[in-house]
């Protein structure tokens, strides 16, 4: 009888640890900034218990009025890599034992070289670009299962996929591929665009693993190419397991219950705002699957840098994009952005900040002189140029330019760059998963050319999105699934695979063609990547700026008249003095400087300088 007494005393602390659920993080590092670790350990009443760690200083207990949850956090500065024993007590008797492992840091990890102006990133959605493994296209543990012929629903895509076809993202003259989210999401309909995470600390199963995205980066890596992943701040989803049982009422934002936000993001910086206006665009929730996290309680803002900064040590990242950046609760967000640039000085991360102002766009970058007039800082590096795309999506169709419509809403958009901190870590893009096909508004070979010309030359950090490289069109106004086509030659049974130039169309290979021309001289133009810029004001559509140091200098045309026009030169005096010719990089031609330059209808001469 003793017996069995001893043997249940020794099985009983294991059946009692399956009482834990969950522990996130999963692990840690040792040697972090963020080193006072906030650890969330979740199970049936586990707060009934008081952890105990061993050779380690616990700082704080929280216990919140679910008593499921308790958070834990230990200092971690000065311990060495290994497995810390986190003991739950009931009084004096340790009930069960936990082993936490904090990790070796990989050395230079903390001075990782973020993206930069000299990169070109690749948007894709990993369920729409390539089914690379067709075993994990539904999962059990998962509700929606793979339908291709419903254009909302799950296609197949994963992360195999993106791996197999690095090779054509990287022959484009890409350098860094941004991923929309790649964590679960368990939501019943519509889950492929995984903006409503159900588990943020594992991969979607029917993208793949947690491993199968280190290997992603380690492939990227190799290829001295970057890995972007898209972070949401604001939001999970109604599936999270977490909102299902929550740590606390305030763990979210309640109204009480459901409100949506007003969508008004001028309320963040507006002076006259009302402050209910300002709370709903802040703590209302983006619809209605997506309830909004209330990042004013600490519990919850720890949570979410631990989570951003356990991805970049993990996946060995290169950089955030931020989903809704301007929705946040700004002073929390500032925080967390914060944490992540000072654990990371060298990182970058982009904001969306969806507006169509440069003031209010650059109200929200680092440093801004706007920002600061409210002893606002965000601590955000980039934010999107949201105002040149409004112009690209207009202005190369306008039939009847006048004083401020056509080819000087391009150059109007510029002229506001003194209102920025820092220009070069603008994140300009024609289009990307939300806004109109580029292709759709343009359906000519010419003006997809003149765009991306644009978009290549101009100061910041150019973005280009899955499919359009060939051609792709999608038509915003049937739904967000005609703009998220699959890629074609992503899936084993497609008729054309364009990702090969003999599965391509002749025009599909000219549409690529043109586009990894562009862009693979771009990877080595410096002085696009850095330098100065001078602009002319449009005459007859026509617009020329300079890229320019003191060494180098390029000369862009960008000619939107349907008519081939002359341009005059001695008016460009101040920038082509010293050289004597030029290259144009896209034909090789030599362009002689001596008085004028004819340039056809609809197109664009990208002219190195000599001299």
């Amino acid at each position: 009888m003793n017996r069995i007494l001893q043997l249940f005393m020794l099985l009983l602390p294991l059946a009692i640890s399956a009482q834990i659920d969950k522990i996130e993080p999963p692990f840690w590092w040792s040697g972090m900034n963020h080193s006072k670790l906030q650890i969330m350990v979740y199970g049936d009443e586990i707060a009934r218990y008081t952890p105990e760690v061993k050779n380690a200083v616990i700082t704080g207990i929280t216990k919140t009025e679910n008593p499921n949850y308790v958070f834990i956090t230990v200092d971690t500065e000065g311990l060495d890599p290994g497995t810390y024993n986190i003991d739950f007590k009931k009084g004096k008797r340790t009930v069960f034992t936990h082993a936490y492992e904090l990790k070796k840091r990989t050395p230079g990890s903390n001075i990782r070289k973020g993206f930069d102006a000299s990169d070109v990133i690749y948007l894709l959605m990993p369920d729409r670009f390539a089914n690379g493994n067709p075993a994990n296209d539904s999962h059990p543990e998962l509700t929606e299962k793979v339908n291709r012929n419903f254009e909302g629903g799950r296609h197949g895509g994963d992360i195999q996929g993106i791996i197999d076809h690095l090779d054509h993202i990287e022959a484009l003259g890409a350098t860094a591929v941004w991923s929309t989210p790649l964590c679960e999401d368990n939501d019943k309909k519509y889950s492929y665009h995984t903006y409503a995470q159900s588990d943020v600390y594992r991969i979607d199963p029917r993208y793949g693993t947690n491993k199968d995205y280190q290997r992603l980066s380690e492939e990227l890596h190799k290829r001295d190419m970057k890995l972007l992943m898209d972070y949401v701040t604001n939001h999970w989803g109604l599936e999270h397991w977490m909102i299902k049982d929550l740590p606390a009422y305030d763990w979210i934002h309640q109204f009480p219950g459901y409100a949506q936000t007003n969508y008004r993001m001028t309320t963040q910086m507006d002076p006259n705002a009302s402050g209910r206006d300002r709370r709903y665009c802040m703590d209302g929730w983006f619809v209605q699957s997506m309830p909004d996290l209330n990042q004013q309680n600490p519990l919850v803002l720890n949570y979410l840098i631990q989570n951003a900064v356990w991805w970049i040590e993990f996946a060995d990242l290169d950089g955030f994009r931020v989903d809704t950046y301007s929705y946040n609760d700004k002073e929390a967000i500032a925080l967390w952005t914060k944490a992540i640039m000072d654990e990371y000085p060298h990182f970058n991360i982009v904001g969306e900040v969806w507006m169509h102002d440069q003031a209010q766009m650059a109200y929200w970058q680092k440093d801004s002189k706007i920002g600061a007039i409210q002893n606002y800082n965000s601590y955000l590096p980039s934010v999107m140029d949201f105002t040149l795309h409004d112009a690209v999506t207009v202005v190369f169709k306008e039939k009847n330019p006048t004083w401020d419509k056509g080819m000087i809403q391009v150059y109007e958009n510029f002229v506001n760059d003194f209102l920025y901190p820092d220009v070069n870590k603008l994140l300009v893009f024609a289009e990307n998963h939300d806004t109109a096909r580029i292709n759709e508004l343009y359906p000519d070979l010419k003006d997809y050319k003149l765009i991306m010309t644009l978009i290549a030359t101009v100061r910041g950090m150019p973005q280009i999105y899955y499919g359009s490289e060939i051609g792709m069109k999608g038509n915003k106004s049937k739904g967000d699934g005609d703009i998220r086509r699959d890629f074609p030659g992503g899936w084993a049974n497609d008729e054309n695979n364009a990702f090969t130039a003999s599965g391509r169309t002749d025009l599909q290979n000219e549409y690529f063609d043109f586009t990894s021309k562009l862009f693979n001289w771009r990877k080595g133009a410096e002085v696009i990547h850095s330098g100065e810029t001078t602009q002319y004001i449009p005459e007859n559509e026509v617009y020329v700026f300079f890229r320019h140091d003191k060494d180098r200098a390029v000369m862009v045309i960008v000619n939107n008249n349907p008519a081939a026009q002359t341009i005059k030169l001695d008016r460009f005096a101040e920038n082509l003095g010293g050289f004597s010719k030029g290259e144009e990089v896209l034909s090789g031609r030599e362009t002689g400087l001596d008085s004028t330059l004819g340039v056809p209808a609809k197109t664009s001469y990208i002219i190195e300088l000599k001299k």
